[in-house]
């Protein structure tokens, strides 16, 4: 199964997300007609290298590509510019050339961090993403949005940088962690609220089938959340527009994320900031009554966090969100839901809201 991503703004930049089974041993007739590269640095975390990045290299060598992999520890903190700069110069080092290509092999960290490096090395070589996680596969591998984290913030530092390819191996996930399984879970939640309350249904009603890596059942939330995540980055490359909606539950749960010291998963967090930023749409009276509960029961279904970790104080989190990338003005903003499948806002009002302080205190408290 192939999805298109067309790209309005870079028309040469449009690419494909392929979704199968056993793309892995696909994968050297997918690089050879997508991204032809003289060699190709295979960058992944000190995880996934056990799991996949030996044989993925061996995988390429056999087809008498030239590659080599470049793995750093796991971990969300070690998202950084001290990583970022280890592969470049490591890269530069085992003299990669501007004929190079990237691969992006691992979850939602990796794609970020391998992307970045992809964008600046050299000033910008081609990659590819390959999703090693539900969360990578069916949100943050697509799009083009690179960086890594800093004192400040998450992601303050970054590039757009498509890539040539995403390839979403299903085989992948059965290896996945119940954890690591719910935590992507949240994108899916996600794309049901922002676009599609049908989809939002079915995820509701074939629960316990997902979790339980039922396979057509797996399938579909991947073929439908890259469906949904393809249509509105396609929309908007730069995230200058309606893009804005793949935020909903970010500025909260970026905000957990930072305050608790990346002990929680992305995904965690983002389900915690869903929930309360749900439950803040209706305070303000954005969205229609009974849209929190639907939404945090779900999540409690996918076996989510609803609640601020212990220690992470609301004057703490606001602070973080201050410094988020859609603030504007001193005044914090948030992508919110009206109903389940429909967002606030529009092309002419923009697509994210301001609210008052004391609302998100209230909220949090």
């Amino acid at each position: 199964m192939t999805i298109r991503v067309p790209l309005r703004e870079q028309r040469d930049a449009s690419y494909d997300i392929a979704i199968g089974s056993g793309l892995l041993a696909e994968l050297p007739a997918l690089l050879k007609r997508h991204c032809p590269a003289a060699a190709y640095a295979v960058i992944t975390d000190s995880h996934v290298a056990k799991l996949y990045g030996e044989r993925v290299v061996a995988t390429l060598h056999d087809a008498k590509l030239q590659a080599e992999l470049f793995a750093f520890p796991a971990g969300e903190w070690n998202k950084t510019r001290e990583t970022w700069a280890s592969l470049s110069d490591r890269m530069l080092a085992a003299h990669f050339g501007r004929d190079c290509a990237v691969i992006a092999l691992g979850g939602g960290v990796v794609g970020d961090v391998a992307g970045f490096v992809a964008a600046t090395y050299l000033r910008g070589v081609p990659h590819v993403q390959l999703p090693t996680s539900l969360l990578a596969m069916i949100d943050s591998s697509i799009g083009g949005k690179t960086g890594v984290d800093v004192p400040a913030g998450k992601n303050l530092l970054g590039a757009f940088h498509q890539p040539r390819l995403v390839a979403a191996d299903l085989h992948l996930l059965a290896s996945l962690p119940p954890v690591q399984l719910s935590a992507g879970l949240v994108e899916a939640v996600k794309h049901g609220v922002i676009a599609d309350e049908e989809y939002f249904t079915f995820l509701e009603r074939d629960y316990a089938a997902i979790l339980s890596k039922h396979g057509p059942a797996l399938e579909r939330v991947v073929q439908r959340s890259v469906e949904i995540k393809a249509a509105v980055v396609a929309e908007d490359e730069r995230e200058s527009g309606r893009r804005a909606i793949l935020n909903f539950g970010h500025t909260i749960g970026h905000a957990v994320e930072a305050v608790a010291k990346y002990e929680a998963l992305h995904g965690e967090a983002v389900a915690i900031g869903m929930a309360y930023e749900a439950r803040l749409a209706e305070a303000v009276g954005i969205a229609a009554k009974g849209t929190a509960e639907r939404i945090t029961r779900l999540l409690e279904r996918f076996r989510l966090p609803l609640e601020r970790p212990h220690g992470a104080s609301v004057d703490d989190l606001i602070k973080v969100m201050r410094g988020d990338k859609k603030a504007r003005a001193g005044e914090i903003r948030f992508a919110l839901p009206k109903e389940i499948g429909a967002m606030q806002g529009d092309a002419k009002q923009g697509w994210t809201v301001a609210v008052e302080e004391e609302k998100i205190r209230e909220a949090l408290a």
